[in-house]
């Protein structure tokens, strides 16, 4: 009894705390969840603050593929985010690699130069990019979507702190057996750090999927429009229709979701630094 008595009192306790979880979970989930029911609703409904399902999705799908090239948007918003994050990846894994792996004074120095290049705004480097890719004549192509976050100082930094997890024997080992340095990172490190790679994906790809100032600069015709830019068009007419725009929202937001789902238990892994 003297047992069960204490089982109880611990649960008792503990009580408040499930409380409050219940009550932030649903906080955050409440935005997520009013963006599906207003997707299903009318501007009239959605203005209300109507938040239970209603008979508009199908009526509201048809207006956003008449007015808008949903298809398209989505398939550029799709080939950049991958070919980005593909190239980032694989560009920055090698940065932090030979940043820590191959330490002298001068990685070093080169290293917090990069650190110091975090502290400089966007919006700071727009207009000089803007006409470098116009000096190049790479307006509306996929490399000026690119070529500005195809390598980060916060991505180069992630690899470089998880890289010093990674273990130096294998490499001397490798040395030994014949192994050149690039097949040491291709059959060795990438497998390695793939929790790593898996954080750097879900971030990278997230950051391309929901760039929008960048893109709108750069990519001047409409044939070239992403997601985002998709969507700060249909709000930005006199006259809103919310369902459209919420539609449009849900469009845009799946893949994301999916994104993070698929790759989270290695997204966690990675943030943390696990190298297996």
């Amino acid at each position: 009894m003297t047992k069960k008595r204490r089982i109880s009192s611990i649960q008792m306790r503990l009580i408040p705390s499930y409380v409050f979880l219940i009550i932030v979970s649903f906080i955050s989930v409440f935005p997520l969840y009013w963006m599906i029911t207003a997707a299903t609703n009318d501007t009239v409904d959605v203005a209300r603050g109507k938040i239970v399902f209603g008979m508009k999705a199908a009526e509201n799908m048809t207006k956003l593929l008449e007015g808008n090239d949903l298809w398209g948007a989505l398939g550029n918003s799709f080939f950049y985010a991958i070919v980005q994050t593909v190239l980032c990846l694989l560009i920055c894994s090698l940065a932090g690699y030979g940043f820590e792996l191959y330490h002298d004074a001068g990685k070093d120095k080169l290293f917090a130069v990069l650190l110091l290049a975090m502290m400089v705004p966007q919006v700071a480097t727009m207009i000089p990019l803007f006409k470098m890719m116009s000096t190049m004549k790479l307006l509306n192509s996929v490399w000026a979507f690119i070529l500005p976050s195809i390598s980060t100082p916060f991505m180069i930094m992630m690899f470089r702190q998880n890289s010093r997890n990674f273990p130096t024997s294998i490499m001397e080992a490798a040395r030994i057996d014949g192994l050149s340095e690039f097949k040491i990172f291709y059959k060795m490190y990438m497998p390695i750090m793939k929790s790593t790679y898996a954080a750097a994906a879900v971030i990278t790809f997230m950051n391309a999927w929901n760039a929008y100032m960048w893109p709108k600069v750069v990519m001047l015709d409409n044939s070239a429009q992403t997601m985002p830019m998709l969507i700060a068009n249909l709000s930005a007419g006199y006259t809103i229709d919310y369902g459209v725009l919420m539609m449009g929202v849900l469009f845009c937001s799946i893949p994301t979701i999916v994104v993070f789902f698929v790759l989270q238990k290695q997204f966690a892994e990675g943030i943390t630094g696990a190298v297996k």
